[in-house]
C-alpha cells in the first residue's frame, strides 16, 4: 500500500483516463494492508459524480471535524478548475470498498460536498507549496464518525529536537492504486474496483519546515502511498493518540522510494485550517 502523492488526484486512473482526463500526483496505499476492521474509519474518498451517474474516486481525505474534510489542494482546484465546468459534482464517501466506474452502485453511502475549498496560497513553490485544501459538508451527514485529531503547532519541531523522529512510525492510508506488479512484462500497478480503503507504515525519512519525508521502501520494510492517495493522512502515535500529522501530496512515480507530505503542524497549514476548525 503506497500512498503516492505528486499534484493532481489519481486514484482510479484508468477509470479517469477512460473520462479522458488526467488527475496527475495523487497516490495510492501500497505493500500495506486492507483495513478490514474499519480503524481508520474518518478517512474516506473525495469522489466524483460524472453526468451519467458513474462515480470516480480522485483522491483521498480524512474527516477532522463534523462539517470539514481534509484533503489536498491540488485535488481540490483540479475539481474546480476542470471537472466542475463540465458538470462532475463533488461527493465524500466513507465506505470500505467502494465500487466506481461501470460497477457504481446505488447503495454506494455519498455524502455531498457543499464547499470545495482550495488554499488561496496554494502554488508550485518548493518552500511551501500550501498543497492543503478542504470539502465542507453537513454535520448530519457525518453522524457516527469521530474526526481525526490535529497535532499542536511545531510539534513535529519538539519532536525532532529531543530526537523522537529517528525510530518514529507513521501510518498512511487511503484509496490509491495498490501494489506496483513487475515481472513476466511491462510493470503496472494494481487498481482495485471496488477499491478498498487500505493502511502502510513508513519509517521517518527527514523533516523540513513544510514537508516530512517518509520511506516507503518495502525492500526495508515499509509500505506508502501512490496515486489516488493524495489528500489523505499520515498519522504519527503521540503520547497514545493517533494524531494527523501531515497529508499526502507527492512522491516518487512508481511509489517505492519516498512518500512526501505536507505537515499540518505548520503556522502556514494552521492559518489556512483555523477559519474552518479549531485547533490545539
Amino acid at each position: 500500500m503506497t500512498l503516492f502523492k505528486m499534484a493532481f488526484a489519481r486514484t482510479a486512473i484508468l477509470a479517469v483516463c477512460l473520462l479522458l482526463f488526467t488527475i496527475s500526483n495523487v497516490p495510492a496505499i501500497t505493500y500495506g494492508f486492507v483495513d478490514e476492521n474499519n480503524a481508520y474509519s474518518n478517512t474516506g474518498a473525495f469522489i466524483i459524480k460524472v453526468p451519467d451517474g458513474r462515480i470516480l474516486p480522485i483522491c483521498s481525505g480524512t474527516l477532522i471535524s463534523p462539517t470539514v474534510f481534509l484533503t489536498a489542494s491540488h485535488c481540490t482546484s483540479y475539481y474546480t478548475d476542470q471537472l466542475a465546468p463540465l458538470g462532475y459534482s463533488a461527493w465524500i464517501s466513507f465506505d470500505n470498498p467502494i465500487p466506481f466506474d461501470d460497477l457504481t452502485s446505488m447503495s454506494t453511502n455519498l455524502i455531498a460536498v457543499n464547499q470545495v475549498v482550495t488554499n488561496p496560497n496554494y502554488s508550485q513553490r518548493q518552500s511551501d507549496t500550501g498543497d492543503i485544501g478542504l470539502l465542507l459538508v453537513s454535520s448530519q451527514d457525518t453522524v457516527g464518525i469521530t474526526p481525526a485529531v490535529l497535532p499542536r503547532e511545531g510539534l513535529l519541531n519538539e519532536l525532532g529536537a529531543r530526537n523522537g523522529m529517528k525510530n518514529s512510525v507513521y501510518t498512511a492510508v487511503g484509496y490509491g492504486v495498490q501494489d506496483r506488479v513487475v515481472g513476466g512484462g511491462v510493470p503496472f500497478f494494481q487498481d482495485r474496483n471496488p477499491v478498498p480503503r487500505m493502511f502502510a507504515f513508513s519509517s521517518f525519512n527527514a523533516l523540513n519546515n513544510t514537508f516530512l519525508r517518509l520511506s516507503q521502501n518495502p525492500a526495508t520494510g515499509n509500505g506508502g502511498t501512490c496515486f489516488g492517495d493524495s489528500g489523505g493522512p499520515n498519522f504519527l502515535d503521540v503520547n497514545g493518540v493517533r494524531t494527523l500529522v501531515a497529508i499526502t501530496i507527492t512522491g516518487d512515480s512508481v511509489c517505492r522510494s519516498t512518500n512526501v507530505d505536507y505537515r499540518t503542524d505548520t503556522a502556514s497549514a494552521r492559518g489556512f485550517l483555523e477559519p474552518y476548525v479549531a485547533l490545539p
